[in-house]
């Protein structure tokens, strides 16, 4: 399956499936949010919260990847992240583009 984040696929007549998404929302483990809480004082890379950040934008890449597949598709355009807190220790991460089936 090809993902982009472009409205096209060079060389590729698409035709248009819909929406697909896929989110994960994930907590901080409490001791290396005490470690990084104390890293921020000194400054730097948070380096856990960066790989836990990667962790879900891999995970809600692959349940759109999933819900595309559900749809018989060939590839996937105009990709989009976003993320928000929706509590305290816990962020939500979703993927989101357009299903597409190549003519």
């Amino acid at each position: 399956m090809i993902l982009v984040t472009t409205e096209y696929i060079t060389g590729k007549e698409l035709e248009m499936l819909g929406m697909v998404k896929g989110s994960t929302i994930q907590s901080r483990n409490l001791g290396k949010d005490i470690t990084q809480g104390l890293k921020s004082l000194v400054g730097g890379e948070l380096k856990s919260y960066a790989e836990m950040m990667n962790e879900a934008r891999a995970l809600a890449t692959k349940r759109m990847v999933e819900e595309a597949g559900a749809l018989h598709a060939d590839g996937i355009v105009a990709i989009r992240f976003a993320s928000s807190s929706v509590m305290q220790g816990a962020a939500e991460v979703i993927a989101y583009g357009t299903a597409v089936k190549f003519r």
